[in-house]
């Protein structure tokens, strides 16, 4: 009698479509991103394929890794990228996400950088 019940239930989670996991995210191979000039108020964007170097001023920004979110849970994207200052021994290396762009951000005084996409 359980397999009974229990049958029509298999039966039936087969046939709904599959949603993706909570903590589901896509590789991407490009990030473009935004270096902020604060002192001459100056945005350059900057649009790199992963394992890529890019230069902005005297900055050198790599990126690693670029992720998205699948399209049934809310849109975001992250990279994993590392930011050198060619004047100064200091290095980034972190992710930076586009709907929390606080949560990793370079410390410079005169330039911000923030993650726009990964595609």
């Amino acid at each position: 009698m359980i397999l009974c019940v229990c049958a029509p239930l298999v039966a039936r989670a087969q046939t709904q479509p599959t949603l993706s996991s909570a903590d589901a995210w896509l590789p991407r191979t490009t990030g473009d991103l935004v270096v902020l000039d604060k002192v001459r108020a100056r945005p350059t964007t900057v649009t790199l394929t992963t394992g890529k170097t890019a230069t902005a001023g005297p900055l050198a920004i790599t990126l690693i890794r670029c992720v998205t979110r699948p399209a049934d849970v809310p849109a975001n994207s992250a990279a994993f990228v590392e930011i050198r200052d060619s004047r100064s021994p200091a290095t980034f290396r972190g992710w930076m996400l586009v709907n929390e762009p606080s949560l990793g951000q370079l410390e410079h005084p005169i330039y911000d950088v923030r993650l726009i996409a990964c595609r």
